[in-house]
């Protein structure tokens, strides 16, 4: 599918994470949606978007294998900004699959579920900042995304993990407590262990993706 004509602003990556997000809000209205998975960075967004635009959607992928803290802070997200966020729930997975077969755990619990999310959407925002990882180096604040056929923005593309934290401090944001474990990317139970950027997720193999961002 060809890239859709959009008038973007004139030079995107100069934008402010508020002027992307509201942007977004403005020109896909109730059909563009924030990807949480809870890490920090969500923290963020979360309250940036929730003052644009109140009612702002907010969907959330559950493996069944997340943190207790990851639903702690999930219930409490919902409670601060009275809204409630769109789950999609991967089916039951064979115990083990993730060392097995981590392939198709991955497509079963956490594209799939994506791709469902994403049907109705003409835009989806995350988190993902540059200098998680390298594969993460070259990522655009708004592009259109061919692999999900919509447009998909990183607000916080530029942010330092520094900026991300003071962020969270000045605004007293509710974070994930794992963070403070040494947790810098917070993914399933059985797959993520404490380290910098994204060495945590998958630990022991040579994988820091899990398939939603690549």
């Amino acid at each position: 599918m060809a890239t859709p004509t959009l008038s973007l602003p004139p030079d995107v990556e100069a934008l402010k994470a508020e002027e992307i997000l509201r942007f977004c809000v403005e020109t896909f209205p109730g059909k563009v949606s924030l990807a949480c998975s809870f890490q920090k960075e969500e923290s963020v967004l979360l309250d940036l978007l929730f003052a644009i635009d109140p009612k702002a959607r907010v969907f959330a992928i559950d493996t069944r294998y997340l943190f207790p803290e990851t639903y702690e802070l999930w219930r409490e997200v919902e409670r601060r900004y009275d809204t409630k966020v769109e789950v999609f729930q991967a089916p039951p997975v064979e115990d083990g699959l993730w060392e097995s077969k981590p392939d198709l755990y991955l497509a079963i619990a956490k594209v799939a579920p994506l791709n469902t999310a994403l049907l109705d959407l003409d835009c989806w925002i995350t988190g993902v900042r540059r200098d998680q990882s390298p594969t993460r180096a070259d990522t655009p604040k708004l592009s259109w995304d061919a692999k999900h056929e919509l447009w998909k923005a990183s607000p916080l593309a530029d942010w330092s993990d520094q900026m991300v934290w003071a962020t969270i401090k000045e605004r007293g944001l509710p974070y994930n407590p794992l963070h403070d474990q040494g947790y810098a990317s917070i993914g399933d139970t059985h797959s993520t262990l404490p380290g910098e950027g994204r060495e945590g997720r998958w630990a022991g193999t040579d994988r820091t993706e899990c398939g939603l961002h690549s």
